[in-house]
């Protein structure tokens, strides 16, 4: 049964889009006869046409959760108490380090330098870095 007309006039009259309207599969025939609009938001008010849920998140909710510079919602203390904890443990490596004496004056103090830049994110990144050189 051909119903392809009788789904197009139903998503415009219902406005919504071709693909979210289902025809109940018993009802056919009677679809088969609808004509004007006022048949078919009969069938719909009946249950013979239904609309399916939109697939998907919703644009809204997909903007309210982009993250950019604007939009980071740590809190500052949360965020600098993290940098003070990651920046003794490290510090305390290096002066580990230098005491054992892995690293010299020099390079320690070139290391204190890119901890305080955040440019190790963690003891390992540091150690591999230390491994490298």
């Amino acid at each position: 049964m051909q119903l392809a007309k009788k789904k197009d006039l139903a998503a415009k009259v219902l406005k919504v889009g071709k693909g979210r309207i289902v025809f109940a599969a018993g009802r056919l025939p009677e679809i088969k006869e609808a004509i004007s609009r006022m048949d078919i938001l009969d069938l719909h008010k009946s249950g013979a046409i239904s609309i399916r849920e939109v697939k998907g998140r919703t644009k809204i909710v997909k903007r309210k959760n982009r993250r950019r510079v604007g939009k980071i919602k740590k809190n500052v203390n949360t965020r600098k108490a993290e940098y003070v904890i990651i920046t003794r443990k490290l510090r305390a490596f290096v002066r580990g380090a230098f005491r054992i004496g892995k690293i010299d004056a020099e390079e320690k103090q070139e290391i204190r330098k890119q901890i305080r830049a955040r440019k190790f994110k963690s003891k390992r990144q540091l150690k591999e870095h230390l491994e490298n050189k």
